[in-house]
């Protein structure tokens, strides 16, 4: 379901709402703004750079962007990208789609000021909290709209979408599909339960150990109860040891999976017209995490970096993100400001509760118990 990407272990985010190789160095770096604004390379806004109109004619001026690990498949990007470029004409090079968060950091490392450096970056949390060192810190236009428990206060990164540890369920093969973390436990389940990836390698995978930790008395800094849990499941033969994918839910290999809701809903309309993949957000177990992004401080194309910014964090961009069935980080805003498609947002799961969000420290300590404990623990 999720590609090498999302295979590295990324922490959630700490304070934030509810989710309802050898090239040419780049000249793009002096890239200027109009009107007697400041060089888009250093600009914190459009409007320090001269205004989104000069910010729009620097990047086209500049004519490419350049992103890194974003599969066309993931959250809607493929046509995020198709609507950037229909929208300004500026090419983007889009590197390494499969790509993990590591990846794209040793890029930005490796190729400095080349040409083929990343303009942008879209980063697990812990990566993002990290590595600010690297970015150039800008705010938005929508920057008030967006809660400030999901940004850097300077703005060297900022949330952008995210979803909640979700169980899909092929209702054809399961009479009774589980809606909370505790129904996984049934023996009804024997065989039918994966859990997407190793957790100690995968973001979902960890994130679902989380959740069910705070379904069996855990708490954001005891993650132990969702390992025992687990172990609990693999005991039983509820736990499946499949990575599932969109194969394995086809044919009826993993029947129920512990995954992100937005990739489990992307499954149910793959799936329609074979069978029901029903998906719920477990309430004993809320747990939500979002991505950032990001601008590279040595962006080749500088202004086109920023004005990628704008795009994604306007009610289009936002809205984008939504039809991948992912929750931008600015939907509480929009649906205040009745600017939030609403068919799309009502094919997202209903989420009852209040999420769990761990500090970075929390995050670290639940890795290294996950890391000591999960291969014994389910041996």
């Amino acid at each position: 379901m999720i590609g090498t990407r999302r295979r590295m272990v990324v922490a959630v985010i700490g304070t934030a709402v509810a989710l309802t190789a050898t090239g040419c160095v780049s000249s793009g770096a002096s890239s200027s703004g109009s009107g007697g604004g400041t060089g888009w390379a250093t600009a914190t806004s459009a409007q320090e750079g001269g205004g989104m109109d000069a910010l729009v004619a620097a990047a086209k001026a500049e004519g490419k962007l350049n992103v890194i690990a974003l599969p066309p498949d993931w959250t809607n990007y493929g046509n995020i990208i198709k609507a950037f470029t229909a929208k300004y004409g500026i090419a983007i090079d889009s590197a390494n789609p499969d790509g993990s968060s590591q990846d794209e950091i040793n890029a930005v490392k490796q190729l400095g000021t080349q040409d083929r450096a990343p303009d942008v970056l879209d980063l697990g949390q812990t990566f993002a909290n990290s590595n600010t060192a690297l970015f150039a810190p800008y705010k938005v236009a929508t920057w008030d709209t967006i809660d400030a428990g999901t940004k850097d206060a300077n703005g060297a990164w900022v949330n952008d979408y995210g979803g909640f540890i979700s169980i899909g369920c092929n209702s054809k093969l399961v009479a009774t599909c589980p809606t909370t973390i505790a129904d996984l436990a049934k023996p009804e389940y024997k065989g039918q339960v994966a859990l997407n990836g190793d957790p100690t390698q995968a973001a979902a995978a960890f994130a679902g150990v989380w959740a069910a930790a705070l379904a069996n008395k855990g708490s954001l800094d005891d993650i132990t109860p969702g390992v025992t849990f687990f172990g609990g499941l693999a005991k039983s033969g509820n736990l499946l040891k499949i990575d599932p994918n969109s194969a394995t839910i086809q044919s009826g290999q993993t029947p129920i999976v512990l995954d992100w809701d937005y990739l489990n809903v992307t499954e149910t309309e793959k799936n329609k017209a074979a069978f029901d993949w029903k998906v719920t957000v477990p309430a004993d177990g809320l747990f939500a995490q979002y991505y950032a992004q990001a601008i590279n401080k040595n962006a080749p194309h500088p202004a086109a970096a920023r004005l990628w910014q704008e795009f994604l964090y306007s009610d289009q961009g936002q809205n984008l993100w939504l039809a991948g069935k992912a929750r931008p980080v600015r939907l509480v805003a929009m649906t205040a400001a009745n600017t939030a498609d609403k068919a799309l947002v009502a094919v997202l799961p209903p989420v009852a509760g209040t999420p769990k969000y761990p500090t970075q420290a929390q995050t670290d300590a639940a890795n290294k118990v996950v890391a000591q404990g999960w291969a014994a623990a389910t041996s």
